[in-house]
């Protein structure tokens, strides 16, 4: 059965962290839904890019067991939106308690996981100087991190990596190889 991943969508998102998840992910054969956290199906990127979702996450079936992993484009307006979303907000605690992965880049760890409480005691990282606002976590530098469920990443520029290492934690490590060498990360 393939894997399952919902990727959150809302007003400001990163573009390039958006769709290049979605791209990489899709190769690998993940089943990938993009729900939009709006009223329409299209969404518009901190750049002006207009991405058309899936879904709305309104119409989405938010039970754990439907997901294997949830992802989170940063942009700090898309993050916020995030964040601001009851809906959205529940469907990552829950994923993270139930122990399926919690994808976060750029803004997203620290905007929307932090106040979520589940960066505490993980390792993480994000877009410079966000970690500043993290307070229970503990801040790495690198362009990926993983701690246990929990996928962190910096930003635009290392979304390769960043969707490489959650296709290897999804699929195994040759299927992450594949895709970064297929696109020649």
């Amino acid at each position: 059965m393939a894997k399952k991943a919902i990727v959150l969508l809302a007003e400001g998102f990163e573009e390039v962290e958006a769709v290049t998840i979605i791209d990489y992910l899709r190769r690998a054969g993940v089943d990938v839904t993009v729900a939009a956290i709006s009223l329409f199906m299209t969404v518009k990127g901190a750049r002006g890019i207009k991405v058309d979702s899936d879904t709305l996450l309104a119409g989405v079936d938010s039970g754990v067991d439907n997901w294997d992993a949830v992802i989170l484009p940063g942009g700090m307006n898309g993050a916020a939106n995030i964040a601001s979303c009851e809906e959205a907000c529940n469907i990552i605690k829950n994923m993270a308690a139930a122990g399926k992965l919690v994808c976060a880049i750029c803004a997203s760890p620290a905007v929307i996981l932090s106040p979520l409480g589940i960066l505490s005691g993980k390792k993480f990282t994000c877009y410079p100087g966000m970690e500043e606002k993290v307070k229970e976590g503990v801040w790495s530098q690198d362009k990926v991190v993983i701690d246990g469920n929990i996928i962190t990443s910096r930003a635009a520029g290392t979304s390769g990596h960043f969707a490489a290492a959650i296709i290897e934690k999804l699929l195994g490590e040759e299927a992450g190889k594949k895709i970064a060498e297929a696109v020649l990360l």
